[in-house]
């Protein structure tokens, strides 16, 4: 618990979370029992290279999953991002880049996979999804997610999704433009809602003229 705090407040090492604890000895015993005081640097050091990473990946996906379901975590947004102080130049390591999974509701994260550095997001957002439970949630990714394959996946998860689109799909880009000119004509409206009622437009039509008709800017 002192080290997810400290990490949460900024530490990035044992001697960091050593620190926090010290400073903060108070607040925790409020809630921690801590009859020998805050562990040293060397304790943390000692537990966490006991701790097989693989299993704690596991573990900490189940509560997750358990997160969405108690929750209802509806609106679950999926982004990348470079995380800040993960470069090293000496090391020649490249810095981290994530793509991570936030339920907006309720502020929490869900998860993230790392993106390899040879790779990029679009094959990193379906390994994310299948650590989540997202049937009956709205999955929200930006243009680089907009993908045939994971759309696929994320309705065969039984959640709906909203894609931003560009240009750089010209033909599903051009689909929707048309659409929302259609749809958009008021002489057209009630012969529209009344096939709709029957017919189901294609599913990817649906979603994005609906979610996204404002940011096409078609009058």
């Amino acid at each position: 618990m002192i080290a997810l705090l400290a990490t949460i407040g900024g530490a990035t090492g044992w001697e960091d979370i050593e620190t926090y604890g010290v400073s903060h000895q108070s607040w925790l015993s409020s809630f921690l029992q801590l009859p020998f005081g805050i562990p040293s640097a060397d304790t943390y050091r000692r537990l966490f290279e006991r701790i097989s990473p693989k299993e704690f990946e596991c573990s900490f996906n189940n509560w997750l999953n358990s997160l969405v379901l108690d929750l209802g975590a509806q609106v679950i947004p999926i982004d990348g991002k470079t995380l800040k102080g993960s470069y090293d130049r000496n090391q020649e390591q490249s810095a981290l880049h994530m793509v991570s999974a936030w339920a907006s509701k309720h502020r929490l994260f869900l998860g993230q996979v790392k993106v390899d550095d040879k790779s990029n997001e679009i094959t990193a957002i379906p390994a994310l999804l299948e650590l989540l439970d997202i049937s009956g949630c709205i999955i929200t990714i930006d243009a680089m997610g907009t993908q045939y394959e994971i759309a696929r996946r994320i309705h065969k998860k039984g959640a709906d999704y909203i894609l931003a689109l560009k240009a750089n799909h010209p033909t599903l880009f051009q689909d929707v433009v048309v659409g929302s000119v259609i749809f958009s004509n008021s002489e057209l409206k009630a012969k529209r809602k009344s096939q709709c009622m029957n017919k189901p437009i294609h599913r990817k039509l649906r979603t994005l003229i609906h979610f996204w008709r404002s940011y096409l800017q078609v009058s």
